[in-house]
């Protein structure tokens, strides 16, 4: 398997979990004293019920897809990426803002190499 693939297969799988994860803790984005509310927790969950599906077909693309999928998924993937790092950022939340835009890089990178 080349590394490339399974560095974004990974990376998409991270950023499924961390939405499952932020189902059962919704306070991890927020700011430190911020107060989980109904909102937070239903925003979460909204959050999950399109980061997982997004994530599993993109590892899945990064695997068994062919170029056209795999271009596309990451393209998709590094934007909603970028958007998540830019959230991380605003919130002064520096895992999220790092962890996002790094992925964000990797997944755009990735699919500049694969559209070359």
């Amino acid at each position: 398997m080349d590394v490339l693939p399974a560095a974004n297969g990974l990376a998409a799988l991270a950023s499924a979990g961390s939405s499952v994860a932020g189902v059962f803790r919704p306070g991890l984005a927020l700011p430190d004293g911020e107060p989980v509310t109904t909102g937070t927790q239903v925003y979460v969950q909204a959050y999950a019920a399109r980061a997982v599906p997004l994530g599993l077909v993109t590892a899945a693309a990064m695997w068994t897809g062919g170029t056209a999928v795999a271009w596309s998924m990451l393209l998709v993937s590094g934007v909603a990426q970028v958007a998540d790092s830019a959230i991380g950022f605003r919130l002064r939340n520096l895992g999220m803002g790092l962890g996002a835009g790094a992925f964000a890089v990797l997944h755009l990178a990735s699919a500049w190499w694969v559209a070359r």
